[in-house]
């Protein structure tokens, strides 16, 4: 159970990404007064946890309405994933990870943001819809499902408190900052998507199952 909740969360902290969210959310919500702050922040998080619950209890039977394997999907969501992981250590904003320049000079000339850009595709991406799919496969009983879901709920929750504190965040770690925190989870991030990408291997008979490693004789 610790191993399904540590890897959910730092899957889900790495392709939402609270801090590059809140940073992205300081810029383009600079001019707009506290209350109405909160009100984007509060709504676009709501709709972007809806969105990628949605994904999770509605992703696989699409895939499998289109035709596409959940093998075949792991392993294209592990390639996005790991896509993802090094515009992260490279500091290197890209559609996955962030609003491409076009989305925010769009995004600076709508009074309400909330739903386009911020909770689509800033928080709910295509990294993170693929994401959460990828770990509800993982997810042998409702138990662990349930632990996902959680671990999605908390996600969210922090990063909800991100951009509520957005210009305070911004302060305190600076640019600097951020792209530190990127970097290490993109780095995460590569691991988890290569183990991703594994087990659509293993699924489809391309690879050998691991075996645990022998016990050293006392």
């Amino acid at each position: 159970m610790r191993d399904i909740a540590a890897t959910s969360f730092a899957t889900l902290l790495a392709t939402i990404g609270p801090l590059e969210v809140a940073s992205v959310f300081a810029l383009l919500a600079a001019r707009a007064g506290a209350t109405l702050r909160r009100r984007l922040a509060m709504t676009s998080c709501g709709i972007a946890t809806l969105v990628l619950i949605g994904f999770a209890f509605g992703g696989a039977p699409v895939l499998a309405w289109l035709g596409i394997g959940l093998p075949a999907f792991t392993i294209a969501g592990a390639i996005l994933l790991l896509l993802l992981s090094v515009d992260l250590v490279f500091a290197r904003p890209s559609g996955l990870s962030s609003l491409t320049p076009r989305e925010e000079r769009e995004a600076e000339g709508h009074a309400d943001i909330a739903v386009v850009p911020l909770a689509i595709p800033l928080i709910a991406g295509p990294g993170s819809m693929a994401a959460v799919v990828l770990l509800m496969d993982r997810a042998r009983t409702a138990v662990e499902a349930g632990i996902v879901l959680g671990m999605l709920v908390l996600v969210m929750a922090l990063t909800l408190a991100a951009m509520l504190a957005a210009a305070r965040v911004m302060r305190l770690l600076g640019v600097a900052g951020v792209n530190v925190v990127a970097r290490v989870s993109g780095v995460l991030l590569a691991a988890l998507a290569v183990q991703f990408m594994l087990d659509g291997l293993e699924a489809v008979g391309l690879v050998a199952a691991a075996q645990p490693a022998p016990v050293p004789p006392q």
